[in-house]
């Protein structure tokens, strides 16, 4: 994954999740998660490194706005 910036974390309420789970669906669950919660990028590229476990993905929210729930 691309390396966190300044940018993503400029203010305060700004996160980044690294997400990694054993499946795509536990994954993609989470994600939807988050974006019932906060405002975020929303559902990220899921990604597989060779040789590692699991399933990746990076998820950028903002704690201060509320999310689809809402």
């Amino acid at each position: 994954m691309k390396r966190i910036d300044k940018q993503h974390l400029v203010e305060s309420g700004l996160v980044v999740f690294d997400v990694t789970a054993a499946d795509e669906e536990t994954a993609l669950q989470v994600m939807a998660a988050l974006e019932r919660l906060w405002a975020t990028s929303g559902t990220a590229t899921l990604r597989r490194t060779p040789g590692a476990p699991g399933i990746r993905a990076r998820v950028y929210a903002d704690t201060r706005r509320s999310g689809a729930a809402q």
